[in-house]
C-alpha cells in the first residue's frame, strides 16, 4: 500500500511540474483584522501563469504578485477559471484600486497608478471585508524581491 501511495504521489508531483505548477512560497498578510495566506509570484514565469487553470481557491487564500519596481500593471483572465478580485498595492502596501475580474476574459484590469504588488483573491473578498482603496496590507516584506 505504501508503494502505491508513494508512486501516486510521485506521479502527481511530476505531472504538476510538467504543467509548470511548482509550489510557490506562501506568506501571511494582514489587512485590519483579516489574514490572508498568499502564494508569492515573484518570477516572470510565476507572474505570467498566476492562477491559470485552477478550479478553485480556498477562502482567505490568494496570490501576491511582486514586481521589480513600481509600474502601471494590467491583468487579464485568459485561462483563469475562477472569478477574482484584484487589489493593486503601492510600495507601502496601500491599496490603490480594486477590480473584479471575470473568468476566461481578455478584458484588461489595470492599476490606477504605478504599483509594486497585486493581490488576487476570490471575487468579492475585499468587498465582503469592507477593505477598500486606502486600506493597507501588511507583511509584504516577507515576499522577497521580484525577479526581472
Amino acid at each position: 500500500m505504501r508503494r502505491i501511495l508513494a508512486a501516486t504521489l510521485a506521479f502527481a508531483v511530476l505531472a504538476g511540474a510538467a504543467r509548470g505548477a511548482e509550489p510557490l512560497p506562501v506568506v501571511r498578510l494582514t489587512s485590519g483584522l483579516y489574514v490572508v495566506d498568499a502564494e508569492v509570484a515573484r518570477t516572470p514565469e510565476n507572474r505570467t501563469r498566476g492562477l491559470m487553470f485552477r478550479q478553485s481557491m480556498p477562502a482567505n487564500r490568494g496570490m501576491l504578485f511582486v514586481f521589480p519596481y513600481p509600474e502601471r500593471q494590467c491583468f487579464w483572465m485568459k485561462n483563469t477559471l475562477i472569478p477574482l478580485s484584484i487589489a493593486f498595492l503601492d510600495d507601502r502596501g496601500a491599496i490603490v484600486n480594486i477590480a473584479d475580474m471575470q473568468p476566461q476574459s481578455e478584458d484588461l484590469h489595470c492599476s490606477a497608478r504605478p504599483v509594486r504588488y497585486a493581490l488576487e483573491m476570490n471575487q468579492g473578498w475585499f468587498a465582503a471585508k469592507r477593505i477598500a482603496p486606502g486600506a493597507t496590507v501588511k507583511g509584504l516584506e516577507q515576499a522577497g524581491a521580484a525577479e526581472r
